[in-house]
């Protein structure tokens, strides 16, 4: 079992940037998949970014690529999203999850078994 905290969410202008934060339990972050995604008001879950085990590899959504980060730091057993550039269209509750993996970073919602209570970015434009 894996329990998710994410924090970081907040009210900001259009241009800034944010950075969100998911602070994992247990003393096996190491062997997670991580993931950020996103859902809109009136909109579906939608993926964001991913990233590996040991952060060999990445991937981001292309409304996000550019502007978003993703980040890990296994010691603390966190996982980071920055955001630069934020545009009201990235309004949105965002969440973080985990897998479990050996050799894949997954990028859809159904493939992450555990997940975050979410935390709430609105830009203002």
């Amino acid at each position: 079992q894996v329990q998710l905290i994410e924090s970081g969410g907040g009210l900001v202008q259009a241009g800034d940037s944010l950075r969100l934060s998911c602070v994992a339990s247990g003393r096996t972050f190491s062997s997670y998949a991580m993931g950020w995604f996103r859902q809109a008001p009136g909109k579906e879950r939608e993926f964001v970014a991913a990233i590996s085990r040991y952060s060999v590899t990445t991937y981001y959504s292309d409304s996000v690529k550019g502007r978003f980060t993703i980040s890990r730091d296994n010691a603390k057993n966190t996982v980071y999203l920055q955001m630069n550039s934020l545009n009201a269209e990235d309004t949105a509750v965002y969440y973080c999850a985990a897998v479990a993996s050996t050799y894949t970073t997954p990028r859809t919602a159904r493939s992450y078994d555990y997940w975050g209570q979410g935390t709430q970015v609105t830009v203002s434009s």
